[in-house]
């Protein structure tokens, strides 16, 4: 599944992007907030994406990752994806992480957009839903620019560098006024 949007394309991730996969992942901005933690090798970060790759076959399909390119130079600048719930709630859970040279750019806002859309248009959800360190004052900025609201606190539940971290809990239902 491709998707685009007006500066972006997000194509699904294959074994050709493992260095700029690795890239991404390497770097402590980006896993300032991330449960990952940094890939101690390429071979680590080859693990990490293995099941996203080996799943695009699954019928019905439960994960979608993307590799985020500028539309106008293909260009990798960092990732997205979706979890659905494949079940009678109709839910789905999105998320973005893009290389620290493209903030504050407006792509991260871009792809979220996107992704909502994707997940009542094409996925038929009737929520979509996105966790945020309470801390990652940018990322919750982009969440609420999208028209998702906070839900709730999940207390200590993200494992970051050998601490418990607070997650706020966001959504949009489909009836919900998506933001332009």
């Amino acid at each position: 599944m491709k998707l685009e949007s007006q500066r972006l394309q997000l194509l699904e991730i294959n074994w050709n992007d493992l260095d700029d996969i690795h890239r991404l992942h390497s770097f402590p901005a980006v896993d300032e907030f991330n449960t990952i933690g940094i890939p101690k090798n390429r071979d680590e970060t080859e693990e990490l994406i293995r099941p996203a790759i080996e799943e695009q076959t699954d019928n019905p399909r439960k994960s979608y990752t993307w590799k985020i390119v500028l539309k106008d130079s293909g260009e990798f600048i960092g990732l997205a994806g979706f979890t659905l719930s494949l079940d009678k709630f109709r839910l789905g859970e999105i998320y973005y992480k893009l290389l620290p040279a493209h903030w504050g750019k407006g792509y991260a806002t871009e792809v979220a957009k996107r992704l909502i859309k994707t997940g009542f248009d094409d996925f038929h959800l009737h929520k979509v839903e996105a966790g945020v360190a309470t801390e990652n004052v940018k990322s919750i900025h982009v969440l609420e620019k999208c028209g998702m609201v906070r839900e709730g606190l999940r207390r200590k539940i993200l494992p970051i560098r050998g601490k418990w971290i607070d997650n706020y809990h966001y959504a949009i239902l489909e009836d919900d006024p998506l933001k332009a």
